[in-house]
């Protein structure tokens, strides 16, 4: 596998082999290789739900190829070589069930493939660029006796995030390593394709402390960046990889550096053999910021060298996830070079970054509002700055947080969905236009409502988080509808005011109950619980596995 660079803002990847024809993963979508007809092999099981395909016989270019194959009864779900044929964009795009696979309609897209399982000639290629990556790839290949049975070329503009490389100058290292990683950082830089609409990527060197050798706004393309990483004077010292953690998390990702807002946060920390300091605390507290941490440890501690550890399992520990997409254990700096595509791959697989997903822009948060005639025009009018007072706390937008809000009395009304409003302003303005109803007090009844008209609706990557303000006791039962919406995910915060029945309360809320229920003698002092209740909405986020 050889990297190599394209102008046109594309990296090409050369496959070399004697007989294998490359192959591709299952989520790869016919519009991101740009050859006009390719070969390739697909995985076993594709015919998953979540790997979305567009028409039938003829594929809109975003769909799944290898889905696509299936649906078209090329191969079956243990996968196969397929011949895919890009072709005009299409009108009228049909939806069916075919061979397992759900296929979707689509008005038109612009433009569409074929699949077919006879392995035809390639003929002569219809993109300049083409010839180009040809070229190049014969030109690179000093392997005598491989033919190039394939060749793909990936866009790489879509990857938007912004990345930190943290950087071991450690005197352990060694000049020579030290050369070896310079060259894997240049390597990284060229194929991530360096861009203010595509990936951005700075520097951090640590030692005995950290500095930043260049932050995201630096260098816009991968030119000069290669040329300043070329520059990089090896620091020496230590190996404080928390010492470093620490200051990313503190100083790296701030606006004034470059830091864009929409594209996720992602530490790559390489390490030659363990850190010389504690790792775990300055992990969790990035972890917590929405930063996802990933590890390339090279060299990695010997049996005989594990008693020299200072924290054992220091890789787990920091990492977002413990399931090992976010770790690479390289057994030698001479083989280094050989994670760079599988690192591009996963740093810009935005879909699994689960730590850019915080406490406060992850969640679908109802509120369920008691609008009963004990309440009072006054005193609703203070529930509903609580409620403003919690919703501002948090990041809104139909990708973040969303907020929706219930009101009830003997009956229930639907205030606004979690589709409704996609900004913070517009949220907190349509709590201020909820008019006080007044009524009696169905409390079991409007959790039931919520269950169904918000919480049904919620997206799948979302907590469902209830927020229940009641005065007084209901005229129905609480705990099953309470149940059933506990059963079904929701996590349920119960906030009763004066007259409000301390068992009804506890059977509402989550377990445990300590945790998810809060009272107030009066309406004036529900401002107290506002920081409380955000709080412990983030601890029982941030003590969700890591695995």
């Amino acid at each position: 596998l050889l990297p190599l660079p394209l102008v046109g803002g594309y990296y090409v990847l050369c496959y070399f082999a004697l007989t294998d024809v490359p192959q591709i993963d299952c989520d790869v979508k016919a519009g991101k290789i740009i050859n006009p007809e390719f070969i390739a092999k697909c995985p076993p099981g594709c015919q998953d739900v979540k790997y979305r395909v567009y028409g039938t016989d003829i594929y809109a270019s975003f769909s799944s190829v290898c889905s696509a194959a299936i649906h078209s009864g090329v191969i079956d779900n243990a996968g196969g070589k397929i011949l895919v044929q890009k072709v005009a964009g299409h009108s009228a795009y049909r939806g069916s069930f075919s061979n397992g696979v759900r296929s979707l309609s689509l008005p038109r897209w612009r433009e569409s493939f074929l699949v077919s399982g006879t392995i035809l000639g390639w003929g002569t290629p219809h993109l300049l660029s083409t010839h180009l990556a040809v070229a190049a790839c014969k030109k690179h290949s000093n392997q005598k006796g491989l033919k190039i049975s394939s060749m793909f070329l990936y866009l790489s503009s879509d990857c938007k995030v912004d990345l930190s490389f943290l950087m071991d100058g450690s005197w352990s290292i060694g000049k020579r390593r030290f050369q070896l990683q310079k060259r894997f950082l240049g390597n990284m830089a060229q194929a991530l394709g360096i861009g203010s609409t595509g990936p951005l990527m700075g520097i951090v060197q640590y030692g005995d402390d950290p500095s930043t050798e260049f932050n995201l706004k630096t260098y816009a393309n991968s030119k000069d960046l290669r040329n300043a990483i070329e520059k990089i004077q090896q620091k020496g010292g230590l190996s404080n990889v928390g010492k470093a953690l620490s200051f990313v998390n503190k100083n790296f990702f701030l606006d004034a550096n470059g830091n864009r807002g929409g594209a996720p946060n992602v530490v790559v920390v390489i390490v030659d053999g363990w850190p010389t300091d504690r790792v775990e605390e300055a992990s969790r507290l990035a972890r917590e910021s929405g930063i996802n941490i990933f590890f390339v440890t090279v060299e990695a501690a010997a049996q005989s060298e594990k008693q020299n550890v200072i924290e054992p399992n220091f890789v787990d520990k920091a990492v977002c996830r413990t399931n090992g997409f976010y770790s690479l254990n390289v057994p030698s700096w001479f083989s280094l070079q050989k994670v760079v595509q599988p690192l591009v791959k996963r740093v810009c697989d935005t879909d699994r970054l689960a730590c850019s997903k915080t406490c406060l822009n992850a969640a679908d948060i109802g509120f369920v509002i008691d609008g009963s005639s004990s309440v009072g025009t006054g005193n609703f009018r203070t529930v509903l700055q609580f409620v403003a007072n919690i919703s501002k706390e948090f990041e809104i937008s139909d990708t973040d947080t969303r907020i929706g809000a219930v009101q009830y009395t003997y009956e229930q009304r639907l205030e606004f969905s979690f589709d409704k409003y996609s900004t913070k302003q517009d949220v907190l303005n349509a709590i201020k236009r909820i008019s006080y109803w007044s009524g009696g007090t169905s409390t079991g009844a409007a959790i039931s409502y919520a269950s169904e008209q918000l919480f049904s609706k919620s997206k799948p990557n979302k907590r469902k988080i209830m927020i229940l303000i009641t005065d007084g006791r209901s005229y129905d039962d609480v705990s099953l509808p309470a149940m059933a919406a506990h059963q079904n995910g929701v996590i349920a915060y119960s906030i009763g005011v004066a007259w409000a029945a301390p068992d009804e309360l506890e059977a509402i809320a989550s377990d445990p109950a300590k945790e998810h229920s809060f009272f107030v003698d009066e309406f004036d002092n529900l401002y107290r619980y506002v920081n409380r209740l955000i709080q412990n909405i983030c601890t029982e986020f941030n003590s969700q596995p890591r695995n």
